[in-house]
């Protein structure tokens, strides 16, 4: 099943390890994405290239699973359960970036 490109990417990531990664100059340009579940490596690659007007070098791609939450309430424990999400790191070709905070 092919997913539009446009539902691919849901929202970055911009944590401190993802700017760790994007920021230093020896290593290759690296930003983190939550995808959509059903999405395939190359499905996110064309979303970025696409979207940002970049190339695509690698991309790596992590699912992870929700965790289970307990709440106590007066009618006693509930139990709940966070959804699944999928991340995606994208590895830039040399000399290209993306600035998130553009236009903001």
């Amino acid at each position: 099943m092919m997913i539009p490109l446009e539902k691919v990417l849901i929202k970055p990531v911009l944590t401190e390890k993802i700017q760790k990664f994007s920021d230093q100059e020896t290593r290759p340009r690296k930003y983190g994405f939550v995808v959509n579940l059903e999405s395939s490596k190359a499905d996110i690659k064309k979303a970025v290239e696409k979207k940002f007007s970049v190339n695509v070098e690698t991309v790596h791609v992590i699912n992870v699973k929700g965790k289970t939450k307990r709440m106590s309430t007066r009618r006693g424990m509930t139990t709940g359960r966070r959804s699944d999400m999928k991340k995606a790191i994208v590895t830039l070709k040399k000399e290209q970036k993306i600035d998130f905070f553009v236009g903001s």
